[in-house]
């Protein structure tokens, strides 16, 4: 059984659309959709947004419904000018960027843990399985939808994540986030704290994060219009390859 997190029901619409022999339960405020992905047994669930509900709604995964992987798929906002809307990173190094345990522990060390970041499960084969969508993107994603939301030769890379408990909307917050995390790609607020419960519970898992703005003082964007037509989709395409 694999477990797929999202922090809204828009950015799992399409996964939800396609799944079959479906079963559905109710735990702690969250609806838990079991069924069959493309041959394969799932439980699809969105988190709401968060640290504290991510981390929530992925302990729930692992203890109520017999994973074997979690799967986080969402929108992020980029704070590299290498990436543009429409992009996909994979996530490699979770950092929660709001950690201060000082004088305790060091600035964005995880107290007892130790450590500043915690690494995803190898990615190889999600990053194959991105490219693979890539080459058929036209098959996913409405021409339409891309020019509503200027999206152009859209491209995937492995980078560093930064998780928080805020939106980041300008660019005075995407330079405190350079220097504090010079190798961040994008930021969000759930990817870390998924990868702290996982880390304790020895659980492989993934975070995909469709770029859906650049996080500055422009970031004003139809979200759930970008989940739903874009973010969604490109779940659907990414996860048929994984799974094939």
């Amino acid at each position: 059984m694999i477990g797929i997190i999202s922090a809204m029901q828009e950015e799992m619409q399409a996964l939800l659309n396609e799944l079959k022999n479906v079963s559905t339960s109710e735990k702690g405020m969250r609806t838990y959709y079991s069924g069959t992905l493309f041959n394969k047994n799932v439980v699809l669930v969105f988190s709401r947004w968060g640290k504290v509900a991510s981390a929530v709604t992925t302990t729930q995964l692992i203890n109520d419904f017999n994973v074997s992987e979690i799967i986080f798929t969402g929108v992020a906002g980029g704070i590299i000018n290498e990436l543009n809307i429409g992009d996909i990173v994979i996530g490699k190094n979770m950092y929660q960027h709001d950690l201060n345990a000082s004088p305790f522990y060091e600035k964005l060390e995880i107290p007892i843990l130790k450590k500043k970041f915690l690494k995803t499960t190898d990615a190889t084969k999600l990053l194959e399985a991105t490219t693979s969508f890539l080459s058929t993107y036209n098959k996913y994603i409405e021409n339409a939808d891309a020019q509503l939301f200027e999206i152009t030769n859209p491209k995937v890379i492995f980078g560093d994540i930064a998780s928080g408990d805020q939106f980041i909307s300008s660019l005075k917050k995407i330079k405190k986030l350079n220097k504090l995390i010079p190798t961040a790609t994008c930021v969000e607020m759930e990817g870390a704290s998924v990868a702290q419960v996982c880390f304790e519970y020895d659980m492989p898992f993934s975070i995909i994060r469709i770029i859906s703005d650049k996080a500055n003082d422009n970031a004003t964007i139809d979200f759930p219009k970008f989940a739903n037509s874009i973010a969604s989709n490109y779940a659907l395409g990414i996860l048929k390859n994984y799974f094939a």
